[in-house]
């Protein structure tokens, strides 16, 4: 019989997560300011939303779910809990939203991360999964905005300038 020992070995502090999913949010930020007004709220692709409705998503998403996650909160996801006019409206929101991520991001232990969370009643999963998760539908709905921008003639911020 062989034993294998192992060490546990952090691959990412929790401070880095953060850092990471910020820089993603400044970047998909840029890529708001990048859309003219009416073809943020307008334009679309194969019946895709306009990227307004994306940001709308992104924005009612990261700070909710993570409030959810410290006050062990299931509530359902509230889809119509933003409608904005503008870029402006957009992009104010976007920055309130970033404090509220920092905000309850930074209550949330290393050990909570491994914990097991019902978010939004609908998804089971540890919490560093869900967040993992924020970070990539927030990716996907980009790359969407970076389609739109190209298809209108607008060059897309570099993806790998964050800061």
């Amino acid at each position: 019989m062989t034993t294998t020992a192992t060490a546990t070995k952090q691959f990412m502090t929790s401070d880095q997560l953060l850092e990471h999913w910020q820089g993603h949010r400044n970047l998909t930020r840029r890529v708001i300011e990048a859309f003219p007004e009416k073809e943020l709220f307008e334009f679309s692709i194969g019946g895709m939303r306009p990227f307004a409705k994306l940001a709308g998503e992104l924005i009612g998403i990261g700070g909710p779910a993570l409030k959810g996650i410290v006050e062990k909160n299931m509530e359902a996801y509230n889809e119509d809990g933003f409608s904005p006019k503008t870029k402006e409206d957009i992009l104010k929101k976007w920055d309130e939203e970033t404090e509220v991520i920092n905000h309850y991001f930074n209550q949330i232990s290393e050990e909570r991360m491994q914990e097991t969370f019902n978010l939004f009643g609908q998804y089971e999963f540890p919490v560093y999964q869900n967040i993992l998760y924020f970070v990539d539908n927030e990716i996907h709905h980009r790359g969407q905005g970076y389609t739109y921008l190209r298809a209108l003639g607008i060059e897309p911020p570099f993806f790998w300038e964050r800061f």
